[in-house]
C-alpha cells in the first residue's frame, strides 16, 4: 500500500532568533518566530508524513500550548514521527520539499539539510529532495517577512 501526504508550513522572521531550516543553522539578521525552533522545512515534513500515515498534523502531535515543546529542536520532533510511522509498519519511500524564501540564499545549505533529515527519520539523504525558491519580491515573503516551505511524502507499506 503507497500513501501520500501533503505539508506546508510558514513562520514570520522576527530579529534575535536564530534562524534554523532542515535542521541547520544559518547566519542571518532574523530567525523565524515559533513555540519550537520554528524550522518550517521540519514542520512542513512533518505534516506531510503525518497525512500520509494518517497521524493528524503537527498541532495535534506537538501542541504548541505544551511546554514540553517550548524551544525544542523540530528535528527531535521529526524523530518521534518517524517513530510512529514504523510504528505502524510503514516505510518511508521518498520526501520532497520546497523552502519558500527571497533571502537568505539557500541553496548552498540543501545538501547538509538532507543529512540532518536523513538523520532524524533514519532513511538515507538520497531519499530526500530539497529545493529553495523565492518568491521573486511578491508578497510576504518577497517582502522578507517570513519564511515557507512545502512537502509532499511518500510512504509504502507491504499488503
Amino acid at each position: 500500500m503507497l500513501r501520500v501526504g501533503i505539508g506546508y508550513d510558514c513562520h514570520p522572521l522576527v530579529p534575535e532568533r536564530k534562524l534554523i531550516l532542515g535542521g541547520v543553522y544559518i547566519p542571518f539578521d532574523k530567525g523565524l518566530s515559533g513555540h519550537s525552533d520554528a524550522d518550517v522545512v521540519a514542520h512542513a515534513i512533518i505534516d506531510a508524513l503525518c497525512g500520509a500515515a494518517d497521524l493528524g498534523d503537527i498541532g495535534t502531535q506537538f501542541p504548541p500550548e505544551n511546554p514540553e515543546y517550548e524551544n525544542i529542536s523540530s528535528l527531535t520532533l521529526l524523530s518521534k514521527i518517524a517513530e510512529q510511522i514504523s510504528s505502524k509498519e510503514f516505510k518511508i519511500v521518498n520526501i520532497d520539499v520546497t523552502i519558500i524564501a527571497q533571502r537568505p540564499k539557500l541553496s548552498p545549505l540543501t545538501s547538509e539539510m538532507r543529512k540532518q533529515i536523513s538523520h532524524s527519520l533514519n532513511i538515507k539523504p538520497s531519499q530526500i529532495t530539497v529545493k529553495a525558491t523565492t518568491t521573486n519580491g511578491l508578497g510576504f515573503i518577497g517582502r522578507g517577512e517570513g519564511i515557507a516551505a512545502q512537502s509532499i511524502a511518500l510512504i509504502h507499506r507491504e499488503g
